[in-house]
């Protein structure tokens, strides 16, 4: 008997062992590259850039950004207290996307939860932030962790003209949804600087690949895409500020759409909004705000804010639902929102994941996280 139990225990081990280093194999490409210790083309551009100064990408707005070294001491702890109203309360209302061809002169967007949404602009698909992975962390065993699945299969997607990356954050840039995309789909990845080290890392073909600066443009299926300015950092292993961050504006013939990637509020909204707006939709983060992190990251207001300023129609917010990346409540960032909008006139649209909303014809806000909150 004694026997049968230690050999139990042997198998349960090895079979812990096995799945730690099942969970863990990837973990070394989930880090990704260094472009700056490349000796080629791309290296010699990152230095070159007017964001890049004393070995690493910086925020030229005027004064200190603020980025956190890591956690605030206190921040687990209360990240395992009350953890009830950093989740919803029950299971978050799916819809099943209708992804049929976009049409030629139209504007839609179908949200996926967090930062992953699917833009069809004048016939042109573009995705931006793909994530579909359960967790945004370099292992499987740890880290944030899905609150709702993903209302739509990655294999299921209709082709898509471009891919677009804001920054290299594991909750923006997810290997296992690259490396699918980069089997099923044909479209190129448009990234800011330093970012295809990345994507080439992981299998990504240099020619699917389009490595901007702020300010720089380039054309794919004819949409104009052009990375701007954002307040942020990046970083996905023990170095920080080695590939660049960005907002993106891109333009149709008639459409024109902002996705603000991750940023704290910064005076440059007013200027990207005059010089490649008014924008017909934006995308706005909402969500994972916190005063230990006010320079990085915009609370609702501040988004809100920065629609205006940048000339917005239609104000969709994204960056919250998916993922507890902070200590507020799961819903506050959408009953702020809401309530901000309200008092200043601005037109908003809360879609539940999955849902595709036509820009020319928004639903009402219907309010329906608030069971949930």
């Amino acid at each position: 008997m004694t026997g049968s139990r230690t050999a139990r225990r042997v198998l349960a081990g090895g079979a812990a062992v096995a799945a730690a280093g099942w969970a863990l194999r990837d973990v070394a490409a989930e880090l990704g590259a260094r472009p700056l210790r490349e000796d080629g083309p791309r290296a010699a551009r990152i230095r070159r850039s007017p964001q890049f100064a004393d070995g690493v990408f910086r925020n030229p707005m005027p004064g200190e950004t603020r980025v956190p070294s890591g956690p605030p001491p206190r921040f687990f702890r209360e990240l395992l207290t009350g953890r009830e109203g950093r989740r919803p309360s029950g299971p978050v209302p799916l819809a099943a996307p209708r992804l049929g061809g976009p049409a030629a002169d139209g504007l839609a967007v179908v949200w996926f939860g967090h930062a992953s949404t699917l833009v069809e602009i004048e016939g042109r698909r573009v995705l931006f932030d793909p994530v579909w992975s359960t967790r945004v962390s370099p292992t499987r065993l740890v880290g944030p962790r899905r609150l709702h699945p993903v209302p739509v299969a990655l294999a299921a997607l209709p082709r898509v003209d471009a891919v677009v990356i804001s920054h290299d954050h594991y909750d923006h840039l997810d290997l296992a949804t690259v490396r699918a995309l980069t089997r099923a789909q044909q479209a190129p990845f448009l990234v800011p600087l330093g970012i295809g080290a990345h994507l080439s890392r992981w299998g990504v073909p240099g020619d699917r690949v389009i490595e901007l600066d702020w300010e720089e443009e380039a054309e794919v299926a004819g949409l104009r895409f052009t990375a701007t300015a954002a307040r942020h950092f990046s970083g996905r292993s023990f170095s920080r500020n080695d590939t660049l961050w960005g907002s993106w504006a891109v333009a149709g013939p008639n459409r024109r759409v902002f996705y603000a990637g991750d940023s704290g509020y910064f005076d440059g909204y007013a200027r990207i909004g005059a010089d490649h707006g008014p924008f017909d939709l934006t995308l706005m983060p909402v969500g994972a705000y916190s005063p230990a992190w006010p320079d990085i990251h915009m609370d609702p207001e501040e988004a809100v804010e920065a629609h205006v300023r940048l000339g917005g129609e239609l104000m969709l917010p994204v960056h919250w639902a998916t993922f507890t990346l902070a200590l507020h409540p799961w819903g506050e960032p959408v009953d702020r929102l809401w309530r901000e909008a309200k008092a200043r006139d601005v037109r908003v649209v809360v879609p539940r994941p999955g849902d595709r909303v036509d820009a020319g014809a928004p639903p009402a806000v219907d309010g329906w996280w608030e069971t949930l909150a």
